[in-house]
C-alpha cells in the first residue's frame, strides 16, 4: 500500500499527470503540493487511477467524472517518479466500441515517461474466444468475421504484469542558455539517421554510450556531423514504441520504431537511465554545435492494431474517439489507411488535442526544431477525405509554437486518393519521391528522363509551382528502401532475413548493379558504381530545394540488398564505420567527396535556396536555349542548365550544370556569351580530383565524359 496520501477532485483541463500547486497551476519541485491526474474516457462508467509502490503493489483510486468526458483526481503525498496507470469499467461486447475491461492496465496517452516495456501475453487482449469444438476451451484468437458474437467472451486475465508503467514526470532541465540554431530552409542540409544505428558500432563512442541519445551527442559524433556539413539531423521515431507480436515470435524487432505507444514519452531503450533528461541533453548539445533536430513523428496510427488488437492505452479508454471505425452489419473493424491496422481519427477533437499537445511539448520542453509527419495525409482527413482546409492544418497554423517549427510531410498514405504530393499548405515541405525516382532512373541510364531532370534540378516547379520554391525535400534514399550503395549494387531486393519469403519491400527501385549482384572485386564495376553514386549525390546537392541525405550514404553503407530493414536491429542496419581505417578506400573517397560537395553548395548561393532570387535556363547540347515544350521534346541524355541571379550585376557569376547519362562522351556547345568572359570548371564527377578548379581553354564547347556531371562558372 502507498501511505500518507490524500485524494480530492482534480482539474479535468490538465490531461495526464501534472505536478500542481494549491491553485492547480502546473509547477515543479518543492512548490508542488500534489499531482493532478486526468484522462479522457467519456463512455466509461468508472475510471481508476492505479498507483504502484516500490514493490510493484497496486492501489486503485476511484476518479471523478466531468461533463467534458475527462476523469480526474488530485493526489497529495506523492511526487515526481511515481508509477501509475489507469483501469476503466464500462460496457463490454465484441460488437461495440469503445468496450471496457478493468482487468487491463492502460497507459496514460499523456504520459511523459514510460518505465519498462510491453511483454506480449494473452492477458494484453481484452477478449477470449469460446471454442465448443475444443472441449469448451477458452483462448485468445484474433477477431474474425466468420465467428459468431456469442463465441467472444470478456477476458478476466490481468495484464498489469505485462505492461510498462506511466511515470509522473518533473519537467525542469538546464538548457545552459543554449538557443535553437534557427537555420533557414534555403540553407538547410538534412541528415536522416537512427539514434541507435548511427553510433552502435562507432569506434570513438564509449561502449556504454553507443546506441543512445548520449551517444549521438558525444563530441566525436558531433564533430563528424559538423565536418560533413549537415545542418539538421532528422531522427527516426524516438517516441515510445512497441515491438509487434509477430516480430517478437520470429526473434526480430521493429528497429525503425514506427509502432508508437505514447506520443509524449521518449523511447526508454535509447537511454542509459533517464530517457527524458538524456534526450534533452542530446538536443542541447546538438544545438550548441549549430545542428537542428527534426523528429519523425507517427501520428497516423498506434501499436494497438485493429479492433481485435491489444488493449494497451487509447483502445481501452475511448476507442471510437481515437480511431476510425467501420461497422459492417454489427461487426466492427478499424479503418486501415496506414497499413498498420488502424488509423487515428482526426474528426475527433480529443485526437486533435492530444496530437497538438504532443507537438507543443516536443517543441517547447525538448526544443525540437521541426517535425517530419509519417503518412501525413491521414492526419488531414475529415470524414475520411483528405482536406486542404482540415482541422489539423488549421490547428497547426494557428498554434504560436508549432507553426514556427519546420513542418515536413510524407505526402502519402494508402487510403483513397492518398497520394498528395504538392497538396500541402504553403508553409509545409514535402518528401519529393518524384525527385528520388527521376534522379535514380536518369543516372542508371533510362531514356526519356531528360526533361524530368531539367525540372528536378531547378526545383520541381512542375510539381509545386512557383509559389513554393522550397516545398521540395529532395532525396535519393531514406530509411525505407535501398541504401545508395545497394541502389548501385543490386537489381533485386534481398529481404529473406525479414521472414516474409522476400515478398516485402518495394519492387520498383530504379536500381542497377552494373554487371553483377552485390559486392565485387571487379575494378571496372566498382568504378562505375562509384561514378553513379557521385552523379546522384551531386544532383542532390546542386538542385533547388532542401536536400536530405540518409546517414551512411556518404560512405557507402550497405544493407546487403535488404530494402526493407525495418525489423533488422543488427549490424545489417547499423552504420559501419570501418571505412575510417583506410582513407584511400572507395568509401573514404566518397565520404570526402560528399563533404566537399556540401561545402560547394554552401559556397555558391545560386545553388539551392529560394527560387525567387534566381532564374534558370535550359540549353540543348548544341547550345540552343529551350522552352518548356522543347525541353520535353529533347532526346538523348545530355542537358545544360544555367542558374543565374534574377537581378543582373556587373560581377555576376552564372553557373552551368551539365549532365550526361549516355554511355559515351559528348561534345557540348556552350551558350554564346560575352567575349570578355571565360569559363572555370568547378566540378567534374569523372575526375579523380572532382573539385579541382580549372580554366577551360576553349570558349565554344566542352567534351563531357560518359556518365558524368560538370559544373562550369561563367567568369568576368
Amino acid at each position: 500500500m502507498i501511505t500518507g496520501i490524500s485524494v480530492s477532485a482534480g482539474c479535468p483541463g490538465l490531461q495526464g499527470a501534472t505536478l500542481v500547486n494549491d491553485d492547480f497551476l502546473p509547477t515543479t519541485g518543492s512548490e508542488a503540493t500534489g499531482v493532478n491526474f486526468a484522462v479522457y474516457a467519456p463512455d466509461a462508467r468508472q475510471l481508476y487511477l492505479c498507483l504502484f509502490n516500490q514493490s510493484d503493489e497496486e492501489e486503485r483510486l476511484a476518479m471523478s467524472p466531468s461533463d467534458q468526458g475527462v476523469w480526474h483526481l488530485l493526489v497529495k503525498g506523492i511526487e515526481a517518479g511515481q508509477l501509475y496507470g489507469f483501469r476503466a469499467e464500462g460496457a463490454w461486447s465484441p460488437s461495440i466500441s469503445p468496450r471496457f475491461n478493468s482487468h487491463k492496465l492502460l497507459m496514460d496517452p499523456y504520459t511523459r515517461e514510460l518505465r519498462g516495456a510491453v511483454q506480449w501475453s494473452e492477458a494484453l487482449f481484452d477478449y477470449q474466444w469460446h471454442a465448443p469444438s475444443e472441449n469448451n476451451a477458452y483462448k485468445v484468437k484474433r477477431f474474425s468475421t466468420e465467428d459468431s458474437a456469442e463465441q467472444w467472451l470478456k477476458s478476466e486475465q490481468d495484464s498489469a504484469a505485462f505492461m510498462p508503467r506511466s511515470v509522473v514526470r518533473e519537467h525542469t532541465f538546464d538548457w545552459q542558455s543554449v538557443k535553437k540554431p534557427v537555420i533557414s530552409k534555403a540553407d538547410s542540409v538534412v541528415y536522416e539517421l537512427h539514434v541507435k544505428g548511427f553510433t552502435q558500432q562507432h569506434p570513438d563512442v564509449p561502449e556504454a554510450l553507443r546506441g543512445t541519445y548520449l551517444g549521438l551527442c558525444h563530441p566525436p559524433v558531433i564533430d563528424y556531423l559538423n565536418r560533413l556539413g549537415v545542418t539538421a539531423v532528422e531522427l527516426l521515431p524516438v517516441t515510445s514504441q512497441v515491438n509487434e507480436e509477430r516480430l517478437e515470435g520470429m526473434g526480430l524487432r521493429n528497429y525503425w520504431g514506427y509502432n508508437p505507444l505514447c506520443m509524449m514519452a521518449p523511447e526508454p531503450s535509447l537511454a542509459i537511465k533517464d530517457p527524458v533528461t538524456e534526450m534533452k541533453t542530446m538536443v542541447r548539445e546538438l544545438h550548441r554545435a549549430g545542428i537542428e533536430v527534426i523528429m519523425d513523428v507517427v501520428y497516423n496510427h498506434t501499436c494497438e492494431s485493429g479492433h481485435g488488437g491489444p488493449s494497451l492505452s487509447m483502445r481501452g479508454l475511448a476507442e471510437s474517439d481515437y480511431y476510425l471505425m467501420d461497422d459492417h452489419s454489427g461487426r466492427l473493424s478499424a479503418v486501415n489507411y496506414t497499413g498498420c491496422g488502424n488509423t487515428l481519427n482526426f474528426d475527433s477533437p480529443q485526437t486533435l488535442k492530444l496530437t497538438m499537445d504532443a507537438l507543443r511539448l516536443w517543441a517547447q520542453e525538448y526544443q525540437i526544431d521541426g517535425f517530419r509527419f509519417d503518412l501525413a495525409p491521414a492526419l488531414a482527413r475529415q470524414h475520411r477525405e483528405y482536406r486542404f482546409d482540415s482541422a489539423f492544418f488549421g490547428a497547426v497554423h494557428q498554434d504560436p509554437v508549432v507553426s514556427r517549427t519546420k513542418l515536413i510531410a510524407e505526402p502519402w498514405d494508402i487510403g483513397p486518393e492518398g497520394y498528395r504530393l504538392s497538396g500541402f499548405p504553403q508553409e509545409w515541405q514535402e518528401w519529393n519521391d518524384r525527385f528520388r525516382d527521376g534522379t535514380r532512373a536518369y543516372w542508371r541510364g533510362d531514356e526519356g528522363r531528360l526533361a524530368e531532370m531539367g525540372w528536378r534540378i531547378t526545383g520541381s516547379e512542375d510539381v509545386f509551382g512557383k509559389r513554393r520554391p522550397l516545398a521540395s525535400i529532395n532525396y535519393l534514399c531514406s530509411h525505407d528502401g535501398f541504401t545508395l550503395n545497394d541502389l548501385c549494387s543490386y537489381e533485386e531486393r534481398r529481404n529473406h532475413a525479414n521472414g516474409e519469403d522476400n515478398r516485402d519491400g518495394d519492387q520498383h527501385n530504379f536500381s542497377r548493379n552494373y554487371g553483377v549482384e552485390g559486392e565485387t572485386e571487379d575494378r571496372d564495376i566498382r568504378a562505375r558504381r562509384q561514378r553513379a553514386r557521385k552523379n546522384m549525390l551531386a544532383t542532390l546537392m546542386l538542385s533547388r530545394g532542401t536536400p536530405m541525405l540518409m546517414a551512411g550514404d556518404e560512405f557507402g553503407n550497405s544493407q546487403q540488398g535488404n530494402n526493407n530493414a525495418y525489423c533488422q536491429d543488427s549490424p545489417l542496419s547499423w552504420q559501419d564505420w570501418g571505412w575510417m581505417q583506410d582513407i584511400e578506400a572507395d568509401d573514404a573517397v566518397l565520404q570526402l567527396f560528399v563533404q566537399q560537395l556540401i561545402a560547394f553548395r554552401k559556397t555558391h548561393t545560386l545553388l539551392g535556396g529560394a527560387g525567387g532570387r534566381k532564374a534558370t535556363t535550359w540549353y540543348s547540347p548544341d547550345g540552343i536555349r529551350l522552352t518548356e515544350a522543347q525541353l520535353g521534346e529533347l532526346g538523348g541524355g545530355c542537358l545544360c542548365i544555367k542558374m543565374a541571379s534574377v537581378v543582373t550585376h556587373q560581377d555576376e557569376k552564372s553557373l552551368y550544370i551539365l549532365i550526361n547519362n549516355e554511355e559515351q562522351s559528348r561534345k557540348v556547345t556552350l551558350p554564346q556569351i560575352d567575349p570578355e568572359k571565360y569559363w572555370n570548371r568547378l566540378l567534374d564527377t569523372s575526375s579523380a580530383s572532382p573539385f579541382a578548379k580549372e580554366v577551360l581553354l576553349t570558349r565554344g564547347w566542352i567534351e563531357m565524359e560518359a556518365n558524368s556531371l560538370v559544373v562550369i562558372e561563367e567568369q568576368c
